[in-house]
């Protein structure tokens, strides 16, 4: 699997994992209607590092990556993920999330919080908790999922520190 920087010819493969991704209303707080035009000004917004991973020369997910806060908060690292529904269960996540940890490091950022992860999203918990992210808030019905209705979101985090 090969992890780059995105570049503008990315746009209509992330489009497409963006759409498929918020589409089910379970994992992400976009609405299920975001247009493209909103969800790629997100993902390329200034300030931002958006990155893709390609399996044999196909893009099968993006991530970004930026500052979690502005000013004095700059020094911890925000990021969001989104696999192709076709690769999920084999390992494109846990890449770039490993990834994400490795450049936001290079990147002098000293740790990285998740602000809002879905609780229902048992697999994308499970992950961050393997890659060493701890739930440390818990956002009681804070999303509306689109089957289940109010369910509760977690601030997750981890110092991007050596121990």
């Amino acid at each position: 699997m090969n992890i780059r920087p995105a570049t503008d010819l990315d746009r209509d493969a992330i489009w497409e994992i963006f759409r498929a991704t918020v589409a089910p209303g379970d994992a992400f707080v976009y609405d299920p209607n975001t247009p493209r035009e909103e969800a790629m000004a997100y993902w390329f917004a200034e300030g931002t590092l958006t990155y893709v991973a390609e399996e044999n020369g196909k893009v099968v997910g993006s991530y970004i990556l930026r500052a979690n806060r502005p000013g004095l908060g700059n020094h911890v690292s925000n990021a969001g993920f989104m696999v192709d529904p076709a690769a999920r269960r084999l390992g494109v996540g846990q890449a770039m999330g490993e990834h994400a940890i490795e450049e936001a490091r290079r990147l002098g950022y000293r740790a990285m919080q998740f602000n809002f992860v879905i609780a229902t999203n048992e697999s994308a918990v499970r992950l961050w908790q393997r890659l060493g992210f701890r739930i440390v808030g818990t956002l009681p019905g804070a999303f509306r999922h689109a089957r289940k209705g109010l369910v509760d979101a977690y601030v997750m985090f981890r110092s991007l520190e050596e121990a």
